[in-house]
């Protein structure tokens, strides 16, 4: 399949690093006009340039921190309009269930999931006035299949799909699309980091790997964890005019870790 991005402008938010990044290249080389958005200006501009050289597209920074109201409103006054939407920023961490405090449920909620609300606000009625656009929240199958260790963060990912999915349906017929995709556990500097932290330091990583997905994801019919190309894919099917009859959708880019038919 073919996918012609040219003319459409992408904002990925997160995308410095990881299923961000490669979400941005994926757009990229499609050539969309893509924005990369990160908190610190060197890693933006770094990752812009990084981008650049690999596709040769059209790529552009804008530095924000869209977990404040603040962060979101800069991020809109930078780029005003968008065709595609990537709410991809986030953050994961493992703590247990009963020990979690206030601050942390109110900190992941924020970052998570309103820093694509207040965003998709802004940019879907203006999709909706020119007839075509594409809202995507990357969720995760943490929201269907919550880990023990995170459920504060699979609360988020849960309250995503819902988010996407009532968009979608006020959005109905206007050519617009609201839809979540949901990875599972992929090769990021992030990932790396927590089952480094969990396996141990001193275990070379491909066992680190191998032990993780066996012992605490045994439900992955992969067995290994995703690259974030793989998620990238997706979600530039998802992002393009050959997604146009998937709206209101949980798409799963899991490797089915998620213990379910849908």
């Amino acid at each position: 399949m073919n996918i012609d991005m040219s003319g459409r402008t992408v904002l990925v938010t997160g995308s410095t690093s990881g299923i961000g990044q490669a979400i941005a290249t994926a757009f990229a080389r499609a050539g969309a006009d893509v924005v990369v958005n990160g908190r610190s200006r060197q890693r933006v501009d770094d990752t812009v340039e990084a981008i650049r050289e690999e596709t040769g597209g059209t790529v552009r920074g804008a530095a924000a921190d869209v977990s404040t109201s603040e962060g979101a409103d800069s991020l809109i006054d930078q780029v005003p309009d968008a065709d595609v939407l990537v709410n991809n920023a986030g953050i994961f961490s493992a703590a247990p269930v009963f020990e979690i405090p206030d601050a942390e449920w109110s900190r992941f909620f924020e970052v998570n999931v309103l820093s694509g609300v207040r965003l998709a606000r802004h940019y879907t009625p203006r999709m909706v006035r020119r007839g075509w656009g594409r809202v995507i929240f990357i969720s995760s199958e943490s929201s269907i299949f919550i880990p023990t260790e995170m459920v504060h963060y699979g609360m988020t990912k849960t309250a995503q799909l819902s988010v996407a999915r009532g968009m979608a349906q006020e959005v109905a017929a206007t050519g617009v699309t609201v839809n979540s995709v949901l990875p599972g556990p992929t090769l990021t500097p992030g990932v790396e980091e927590f089952i480094r932290d969990r396996i141990g330091p001193d275990v070379p990583f491909h066992e680190a790997e191998r032990r993780f997905i066996a012992e605490e994801r045994p439900s992955s019919l992969l067995g290994r964890l995703i690259r974030p190309e793989e998620v990238a894919n997706l979600a530039l099917y998802t992002g393009s005019d050959a997604g146009a009859a998937t709206s209101g959708a949980a798409l799963r880019v899991d490797g089915g870790v998620a213990p379910a038919l849908a």
